[in-house]
């Protein structure tokens, strides 16, 4: 069996935007990577000041996980993010687009107070592939 992440839509609900599906069918998996809140920090513990910044690199280390497991966001068939305000959705829209491209993950967005007082957002995920990383 070939390994896919399929979009599912039904046609019964509303439609989904080009960023998201209402489902993620996954075909021929083996792994599976469950990813921790990704909050918008540096080794270090700096956090930008501004969302766009604290969106890529919360994104960033979603990414660095993703790497280490020998995967990538194609690999991402559920995404979860935690927003601090309403006033952020279009810019994690935007961003997340520009992260995921044509991908289509099962994705489901918060808004609600977040750990650190600092972070505008965390991004948790689910990522599967078909065997052993190499």
């Amino acid at each position: 069996m070939t390994f896919a992440i399929d979009p599912v839509d039904p046609v019964d609900l509303p439609d989904s935007s080009p960023a998201y599906a209402h489902g993620a069918l996954v075909r021929g998996a083996q792994r599976t990577l469950y990813v921790s809140g990704q909050p918008p920090w540096v080794k270090d513990g700096d956090v930008p000041a501004d969302f766009d910044g604290q969106c890529r690199l919360a994104w960033e280390n979603v990414k660095s996980v993703l790497a280490s497991a020998g995967m990538t966001v194609g690999n991402l068939a559920k995404v979860t993010v935690y927003l601090s305000g309403r006033q952020h959705r279009a810019a994690n829209s935007r961003i997340r687009h520009e992260v995921l491209g044509d991908h289509r993950p099962a994705i489901t967005i918060i808004i609600t107070g977040i750990y650190d007082e600092a972070w505008l957002l965390e991004i948790e995920a689910v990522a599967v592939a078909p065997g052993p990383a190499e």
